[in-house]
Protein backbone atom coordinates (compact mmCIF):
# COMPACT_ATOMS: atom_id res chain seq x y z
CA UNK A 1 0.00 0.00 0.00
CA UNK A 2 3.04 2.28 0.19
CA UNK A 3 2.74 3.28 -3.49
CA UNK A 4 -0.97 4.01 -3.01
CA UNK A 5 -0.26 6.25 -0.02
CA UNK A 6 2.49 8.12 -1.91
CA UNK A 7 0.12 8.68 -4.86
CA UNK A 8 -2.62 9.92 -2.52
CA UNK A 9 -0.18 12.33 -0.84
CA UNK A 10 0.89 13.66 -4.25
CA UNK A 11 -2.77 14.25 -5.09
CA UNK A 12 -3.26 16.13 -1.81
CA UNK A 13 -0.20 18.29 -2.46
CA UNK A 14 -1.50 19.01 -5.96
CA UNK A 15 -4.81 20.22 -4.55
CA UNK A 16 -3.14 22.37 -1.91
CA UNK A 17 -1.09 24.00 -4.66
CA UNK A 18 -4.09 24.45 -6.96
CA UNK A 19 -6.17 25.97 -4.18
CA UNK A 20 -3.53 28.42 -3.00
CA UNK A 21 -1.45 29.15 -6.11
CA UNK A 22 -3.63 28.80 -9.22
CA UNK A 23 -5.01 32.32 -9.30
CA UNK A 24 -7.96 31.63 -7.02
CA UNK A 25 -9.58 29.82 -9.95
CA UNK A 26 -12.33 28.46 -7.72
CA UNK A 27 -13.66 31.90 -6.77
CA UNK A 28 -16.70 33.27 -8.59
CA UNK A 29 -16.51 36.94 -7.63
CA UNK A 30 -14.87 38.21 -10.83
CA UNK A 31 -17.86 40.16 -12.16
CA UNK A 32 -18.44 43.40 -14.02
CA UNK A 33 -18.44 46.38 -11.66
CA UNK A 34 -21.89 47.92 -11.21
CA UNK A 35 -22.59 50.96 -13.33
CA UNK A 36 -22.59 54.29 -11.52
CA UNK A 37 -26.17 55.31 -12.23
CA UNK A 38 -28.10 55.07 -15.53
CA UNK A 39 -25.37 56.80 -17.50
CA UNK A 40 -22.67 54.48 -16.18
CA UNK A 41 -20.39 57.43 -15.53
CA UNK A 42 -19.92 58.16 -19.26
CA UNK A 43 -20.57 61.54 -20.83
CA UNK A 44 -20.46 60.18 -24.38
CA UNK A 45 -21.25 56.65 -25.42
CA UNK A 46 -19.13 55.15 -28.22
CA UNK A 47 -20.76 53.51 -31.21
CA UNK A 48 -21.12 49.70 -31.24
CA UNK A 49 -21.70 47.10 -33.95
CA UNK A 50 -23.08 43.79 -32.67
CA UNK A 51 -21.87 40.89 -34.85
CA UNK A 52 -23.79 37.61 -34.61
CA UNK A 53 -22.40 34.65 -36.60
CA UNK A 54 -25.25 32.20 -37.15
CA UNK A 55 -25.40 28.78 -38.77
CA UNK A 56 -28.70 26.90 -38.52
CA UNK A 57 -29.83 28.79 -35.43
CA UNK A 58 -33.57 29.02 -36.08
CA UNK A 59 -34.23 27.08 -32.89
CA UNK A 60 -32.68 29.68 -30.55
CA UNK A 61 -33.01 32.99 -32.44
CA UNK A 62 -36.58 33.71 -31.24
CA UNK A 63 -35.18 34.00 -27.71
CA UNK A 64 -31.73 35.48 -28.30
CA UNK A 65 -32.16 37.98 -31.15
CA UNK A 66 -35.03 39.99 -29.61
CA UNK A 67 -32.82 40.52 -26.54
CA UNK A 68 -30.23 42.25 -28.76
CA UNK A 69 -32.84 44.30 -30.58
CA UNK A 70 -34.17 45.48 -27.21
CA UNK A 71 -30.84 46.79 -25.89
CA UNK A 72 -31.27 50.06 -23.99
CA UNK A 73 -27.97 51.50 -25.14
CA UNK A 74 -27.55 55.31 -24.94
CA UNK A 75 -25.23 55.47 -27.95
CA UNK A 76 -25.43 54.43 -31.60
CA UNK A 77 -25.74 50.68 -32.11
CA UNK A 78 -26.76 48.24 -34.82
CA UNK A 79 -26.84 44.45 -35.16
CA UNK A 80 -25.25 42.54 -38.07
CA UNK A 81 -26.31 38.90 -38.28
CA UNK A 82 -23.99 36.93 -40.56
CA UNK A 83 -25.79 33.90 -41.98
CA UNK A 84 -23.20 31.15 -42.37
CA UNK A 85 -24.89 29.08 -45.11
CA UNK A 86 -27.85 28.04 -42.99
CA UNK A 87 -30.45 25.73 -44.46
CA UNK A 88 -33.09 26.12 -41.74
CA UNK A 89 -34.33 29.62 -42.58
CA UNK A 90 -32.09 31.43 -40.10
CA UNK A 91 -31.78 34.58 -42.24
CA UNK A 92 -35.49 34.82 -43.00
CA UNK A 93 -36.39 34.27 -39.36
CA UNK A 94 -33.98 37.00 -38.28
CA UNK A 95 -35.56 39.52 -40.64
CA UNK A 96 -39.02 38.49 -39.48
CA UNK A 97 -38.06 38.93 -35.81
CA UNK A 98 -36.65 42.38 -36.54
CA UNK A 99 -39.84 43.39 -38.30
CA UNK A 100 -41.92 42.09 -35.42
CA UNK A 101 -39.90 43.48 -32.50
CA UNK A 102 -38.28 46.60 -33.97
CA UNK A 103 -35.71 48.32 -31.78
CA UNK A 104 -32.03 48.25 -32.70
CA UNK A 105 -31.52 48.20 -36.50
CA UNK A 106 -30.68 44.77 -37.95
CA UNK A 107 -28.73 43.91 -41.09
CA UNK A 108 -28.53 40.32 -42.34
CA UNK A 109 -25.64 39.34 -44.64
CA UNK A 110 -24.52 36.05 -46.18
CA UNK A 111 -20.81 35.82 -47.14
CA UNK A 112 -20.99 32.34 -48.69
CA UNK A 113 -18.81 29.33 -47.94
CA UNK A 114 -15.56 30.04 -46.08
CA UNK A 115 -12.32 30.17 -47.99
CA UNK A 116 -9.75 27.39 -47.37
CA UNK A 117 -8.02 27.79 -44.02
CA UNK A 118 -10.94 29.56 -42.33
CA UNK A 119 -13.36 28.09 -39.83
CA UNK A 120 -16.98 28.90 -40.57
CA UNK A 121 -17.49 31.04 -37.48
CA UNK A 122 -14.39 33.16 -38.02
CA UNK A 123 -15.26 33.59 -41.70
CA UNK A 124 -18.62 34.96 -40.60
CA UNK A 125 -16.99 37.16 -37.96
CA UNK A 126 -14.59 38.52 -40.57
CA UNK A 127 -17.45 39.75 -42.72
CA UNK A 128 -19.36 41.17 -39.79
CA UNK A 129 -16.32 43.08 -38.53
CA UNK A 130 -15.63 44.37 -42.06
CA UNK A 131 -19.05 46.06 -41.99
CA UNK A 132 -18.40 47.73 -38.65
CA UNK A 133 -17.59 51.44 -38.66
CA UNK A 134 -17.96 51.74 -34.91
CA UNK A 135 -15.47 52.14 -32.09
CA UNK A 136 -16.49 48.86 -30.47
CA UNK A 137 -17.63 45.49 -31.80
CA UNK A 138 -19.67 43.07 -29.70
CA UNK A 139 -19.12 39.49 -30.84
CA UNK A 140 -21.94 37.38 -29.49
CA UNK A 141 -23.16 33.92 -30.43
CA UNK A 142 -26.65 33.29 -31.75
CA UNK A 143 -27.60 31.30 -28.65
CA UNK A 144 -26.77 34.11 -26.19
CA UNK A 145 -29.53 36.25 -24.67
CA UNK A 146 -28.74 39.62 -23.11
CA UNK A 147 -30.61 41.60 -20.49
CA UNK A 148 -31.60 45.07 -21.79
CA UNK A 149 -28.68 46.85 -20.10
CA UNK A 150 -26.04 44.23 -20.90
CA UNK A 151 -24.37 46.19 -23.70
CA UNK A 152 -24.28 49.40 -21.68
CA UNK A 153 -22.63 47.55 -18.77
CA UNK A 154 -19.98 46.07 -21.06
CA UNK A 155 -19.15 49.38 -22.74
CA UNK A 156 -19.13 51.26 -19.44
CA UNK A 157 -16.65 48.78 -17.98
CA UNK A 158 -14.41 48.91 -21.06
CA UNK A 159 -14.30 52.71 -21.24
CA UNK A 160 -13.91 53.37 -17.53
CA UNK A 161 -11.08 50.83 -17.13
CA UNK A 162 -9.53 51.59 -20.56
CA UNK A 163 -9.85 47.96 -21.66
CA UNK A 164 -9.48 46.73 -25.24
CA UNK A 165 -11.49 43.55 -24.71
CA UNK A 166 -14.17 42.72 -22.15
CA UNK A 167 -15.66 39.24 -22.15
CA UNK A 168 -18.32 37.53 -20.05
CA UNK A 169 -18.67 33.80 -19.56
CA UNK A 170 -22.39 33.54 -20.23
CA UNK A 171 -24.43 31.68 -17.63
CA UNK A 172 -25.12 28.36 -19.34
CA UNK A 173 -28.39 26.46 -19.12
CA UNK A 174 -28.71 23.94 -16.27
CA UNK A 175 -32.17 22.41 -16.58
CA UNK A 176 -31.73 18.70 -17.33
CA UNK A 177 -29.95 16.24 -15.05
CA UNK A 178 -26.92 16.01 -17.37
CA UNK A 179 -26.70 19.80 -17.67
CA UNK A 180 -26.72 20.13 -13.88
CA UNK A 181 -23.94 17.55 -13.59
CA UNK A 182 -21.68 18.63 -16.47
CA UNK A 183 -22.16 22.36 -17.13
CA UNK A 184 -20.95 23.89 -13.82
CA UNK A 185 -17.90 21.62 -14.01
CA UNK A 186 -17.21 22.85 -17.55
CA UNK A 187 -16.93 26.45 -16.32
CA UNK A 188 -14.96 25.31 -13.25
CA UNK A 189 -12.42 23.46 -15.43
CA UNK A 190 -12.17 26.46 -17.77
CA UNK A 191 -11.36 28.69 -14.83
CA UNK A 192 -8.74 26.21 -13.65
CA UNK A 193 -7.03 26.31 -17.05
CA UNK A 194 -7.38 30.08 -17.41
CA UNK A 195 -7.73 31.69 -13.97
CA UNK A 196 -9.70 34.86 -14.50
CA UNK A 197 -7.45 36.91 -12.24
CA UNK A 198 -4.39 35.92 -14.27
CA UNK A 199 -6.22 36.71 -17.51
CA UNK A 200 -7.09 40.17 -16.20
CA UNK A 201 -3.56 40.97 -15.01
CA UNK A 202 -1.80 43.13 -17.66
CA UNK A 203 1.62 41.56 -17.12
CA UNK A 204 0.38 37.96 -17.16
CA UNK A 205 0.85 35.69 -20.17
CA UNK A 206 -2.49 33.97 -19.49
CA UNK A 207 -5.11 35.03 -22.03
CA UNK A 208 -8.64 33.82 -22.65
CA UNK A 209 -12.13 35.05 -23.31
CA UNK A 210 -15.57 33.49 -23.65
CA UNK A 211 -16.64 33.53 -27.29
CA UNK A 212 -20.34 33.93 -26.55
CA UNK A 213 -19.91 37.51 -25.36
CA UNK A 214 -16.84 39.55 -26.33
CA UNK A 215 -16.78 43.34 -26.54
CA UNK A 216 -13.62 44.49 -28.32
CA UNK A 217 -12.33 47.77 -29.68
CA UNK A 218 -12.15 47.74 -33.46
CA UNK A 219 -8.69 49.33 -33.23
CA UNK A 220 -7.54 46.39 -31.11
CA UNK A 221 -8.78 43.94 -33.74
CA UNK A 222 -6.83 45.85 -36.38
CA UNK A 223 -3.63 45.81 -34.29
CA UNK A 224 -3.99 42.07 -33.77
CA UNK A 225 -4.92 41.49 -37.44
CA UNK A 226 -7.95 39.59 -36.17
CA UNK A 227 -9.77 37.57 -37.16
CA UNK A 228 -7.44 36.87 -40.11
CA UNK A 229 -4.49 35.99 -37.84
CA UNK A 230 -6.54 33.30 -36.07
CA UNK A 231 -8.66 32.19 -39.03
CA UNK A 232 -7.96 28.45 -38.53
CA UNK A 233 -8.56 28.40 -34.75
CA UNK A 234 -11.16 25.94 -33.50
CA UNK A 235 -10.96 27.44 -29.98
CA UNK A 236 -11.39 30.90 -31.43
CA UNK A 237 -12.16 32.75 -28.20
CA UNK A 238 -8.86 31.85 -26.51
CA UNK A 239 -7.01 32.55 -29.77
CA UNK A 240 -8.63 35.99 -30.06
CA UNK A 241 -7.73 36.91 -26.48
CA UNK A 242 -4.12 35.85 -27.03
CA UNK A 243 -3.88 37.85 -30.24
CA UNK A 244 -5.24 41.00 -28.59
CA UNK A 245 -3.05 40.63 -25.51
CA UNK A 246 0.09 39.89 -27.56
CA UNK A 247 -0.49 43.05 -29.57
CA UNK A 248 -0.50 45.14 -26.38
CA UNK A 249 -4.21 45.15 -25.61
CA UNK A 250 -5.69 45.01 -22.12
CA UNK A 251 -8.27 42.28 -21.64
CA UNK A 252 -10.76 41.31 -18.95
CA UNK A 253 -12.79 38.13 -18.42
CA UNK A 254 -15.45 37.46 -15.80
CA UNK A 255 -18.62 35.59 -15.01
CA UNK A 256 -21.90 36.96 -16.30
CA UNK A 257 -24.92 37.99 -14.27
CA UNK A 258 -27.08 39.29 -17.13
CA UNK A 259 -25.94 37.27 -20.14
CA UNK A 260 -27.36 33.77 -20.62
CA UNK A 261 -26.99 30.89 -23.05
CA UNK A 262 -30.34 29.57 -24.25
CA UNK A 263 -28.97 26.57 -26.12
CA UNK A 264 -30.31 23.31 -24.63
CA UNK A 265 -28.13 20.27 -24.03
CA UNK A 266 -30.86 17.84 -22.98
CA UNK A 267 -28.76 14.67 -23.05
CA UNK A 268 -25.22 13.49 -22.60
CA UNK A 269 -24.76 13.10 -26.38
CA UNK A 270 -25.09 16.84 -27.01
CA UNK A 271 -22.75 17.73 -24.15
CA UNK A 272 -20.28 15.09 -25.30
CA UNK A 273 -20.12 16.58 -28.79
CA UNK A 274 -19.67 20.08 -27.38
CA UNK A 275 -16.61 19.02 -25.37
CA UNK A 276 -15.12 16.48 -27.78
CA UNK A 277 -15.13 18.83 -30.78
CA UNK A 278 -12.40 21.03 -29.27
CA UNK A 279 -10.74 19.08 -26.45
CA UNK A 280 -7.90 17.70 -28.58
CA UNK A 281 -7.42 21.09 -30.23
CA UNK A 282 -6.92 22.50 -26.73
CA UNK A 283 -3.99 20.06 -26.44
CA UNK A 284 -2.60 21.32 -29.77
CA UNK A 285 -3.25 17.90 -31.32
CA UNK A 286 -0.27 16.37 -29.49
CA UNK A 287 -0.34 12.84 -28.12
CA UNK A 288 2.27 13.76 -25.52
CA UNK A 289 -0.02 16.45 -24.08
CA UNK A 290 -2.95 14.04 -24.23
CA UNK A 291 -1.01 11.46 -22.21
CA UNK A 292 0.05 14.10 -19.68
CA UNK A 293 -3.54 15.33 -19.39
CA UNK A 294 -4.90 11.84 -18.78
CA UNK A 295 -2.28 11.15 -16.09
CA UNK A 296 -2.93 14.55 -14.52
CA UNK A 297 -6.70 14.03 -14.39
CA UNK A 298 -6.25 10.59 -12.85
CA UNK A 299 -3.87 11.91 -10.19
CA UNK A 300 -5.79 15.08 -9.36
CA UNK A 301 -9.42 14.03 -9.69
CA UNK A 302 -9.71 10.24 -9.58
CA UNK A 303 -7.06 9.37 -6.98
CA UNK A 304 -8.85 10.98 -3.97
CA UNK A 305 -12.07 8.89 -4.15
CA UNK A 306 -10.13 5.76 -5.13
CA UNK A 307 -7.77 6.23 -2.18
CA UNK A 308 -10.70 6.84 0.17
CA UNK A 309 -12.48 3.66 -0.89
CA UNK A 310 -9.30 1.59 -0.93
CA UNK A 311 -8.33 2.83 2.53
CA UNK A 312 -11.77 2.06 3.92
CA UNK A 313 -11.81 -1.46 2.45
CA UNK A 314 -8.25 -2.30 3.51
CA UNK A 315 -8.39 -0.64 6.90
CA UNK A 316 -5.45 1.60 6.05
CA UNK A 317 -6.23 4.73 8.08
CA UNK A 318 -3.47 6.80 6.49
CA UNK A 319 -4.65 6.08 2.96
CA UNK A 320 -8.26 6.68 3.93
CA UNK A 321 -7.46 9.93 5.75
CA UNK A 322 -5.33 11.40 2.96
CA UNK A 323 -7.84 10.40 0.29
CA UNK A 324 -10.82 11.75 2.24
CA UNK A 325 -9.04 15.03 3.08
CA UNK A 326 -8.16 15.56 -0.59
CA UNK A 327 -11.68 14.71 -1.75
CA UNK A 328 -13.07 17.18 0.80
CA UNK A 329 -10.69 19.94 -0.32
CA UNK A 330 -11.56 19.33 -3.98
CA UNK A 331 -15.27 19.44 -3.20
CA UNK A 332 -14.87 22.66 -1.21
CA UNK A 333 -13.28 24.43 -4.19
CA UNK A 334 -16.28 23.41 -6.32
CA UNK A 335 -18.92 24.84 -3.97
CA UNK A 336 -18.70 28.49 -5.19
CA UNK A 337 -19.39 27.41 -8.77
CA UNK A 338 -22.33 25.28 -7.64
CA UNK A 339 -23.74 28.27 -5.74
CA UNK A 340 -23.29 30.46 -8.83
CA UNK A 341 -25.42 28.00 -10.79
CA UNK A 342 -27.93 27.55 -7.97
CA UNK A 343 -27.12 23.87 -7.53
CA UNK A 344 -27.20 21.86 -4.31
CA UNK A 345 -23.85 21.26 -2.54
CA UNK A 346 -24.42 17.53 -2.90
CA UNK A 347 -23.08 17.78 -6.45
CA UNK A 348 -19.63 18.68 -5.08
CA UNK A 349 -18.53 15.11 -4.17
CA UNK A 350 -19.53 14.03 -7.69
CA UNK A 351 -16.81 16.19 -9.27
CA UNK A 352 -14.42 13.19 -9.71
CA UNK A 353 -17.13 11.37 -11.69
CA UNK A 354 -17.66 14.41 -13.91
CA UNK A 355 -13.89 14.76 -14.36
CA UNK A 356 -13.79 11.13 -15.42
CA UNK A 357 -16.40 11.91 -18.07
CA UNK A 358 -14.29 14.80 -19.34
CA UNK A 359 -11.25 12.52 -19.44
CA UNK A 360 -13.08 10.05 -21.69
CA UNK A 361 -14.45 12.90 -23.83
CA UNK A 362 -10.90 14.21 -24.31
CA UNK A 363 -9.60 10.80 -25.36
CA UNK A 364 -12.56 10.43 -27.73
CA UNK A 365 -11.72 13.84 -29.21
CA UNK A 366 -8.21 12.57 -30.03
CA UNK A 367 -9.57 9.33 -31.47
CA UNK A 368 -11.96 11.24 -33.74
CA UNK A 369 -9.13 13.44 -34.96
CA UNK A 370 -6.84 10.53 -35.81
CA UNK A 371 -9.71 8.80 -37.61
CA UNK A 372 -10.02 11.84 -39.86
CA UNK A 373 -13.16 13.28 -38.32
CA UNK A 374 -11.40 16.17 -36.59
CA UNK A 375 -13.42 18.88 -34.89
CA UNK A 376 -16.92 18.32 -36.28
CA UNK A 377 -19.59 20.96 -35.74
CA UNK A 378 -22.82 21.64 -37.63
CA UNK A 379 -21.87 19.67 -40.70
CA UNK A 380 -18.26 20.85 -40.97
CA UNK A 381 -15.09 19.05 -39.94
CA UNK A 382 -11.85 20.91 -39.24
CA UNK A 383 -8.49 19.18 -39.31
CA UNK A 384 -5.42 20.32 -37.39
CA UNK A 385 -3.51 23.24 -38.94
CA UNK A 386 -0.27 22.14 -40.62
CA UNK A 387 2.67 21.91 -38.26
CA UNK A 388 0.64 21.19 -35.11
CA UNK A 389 0.81 17.40 -35.12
Amino acid sequence: MFAAVVTAVLSLLAWVWLTLCQGGFWRTDVRLPPRDGPAGGLREWPSVTVVVPARNEAGVLPVSLPSLLAQAYPGRVRVVLVDDNSDDGTAELARSLAGRHGGVPLEVVAPGEPEPGWTGKLWAVRHGVALARSEFVLLTDADIAHEPDSLAELVSAAVRADLDLVSLMARLRVVTAWERLVVPAFVYFFGQLYPFRWVNRPGSRTAACAGGCVLVRRAALERADAPASIRHAVIDDVALARAVKRSGGRIWLGLADRVHSVRPYPGLDELWRMVARSAYAQLRYRLSLLAATVLGLVLVYLTPPLATVAGALSGDRVLFGVGAATWLLMSATYLPMLRYYGRTPWYAPLLPFTAGLYLVMTVDSAVRHHRGRGAAWKGRTYSAPSGTT
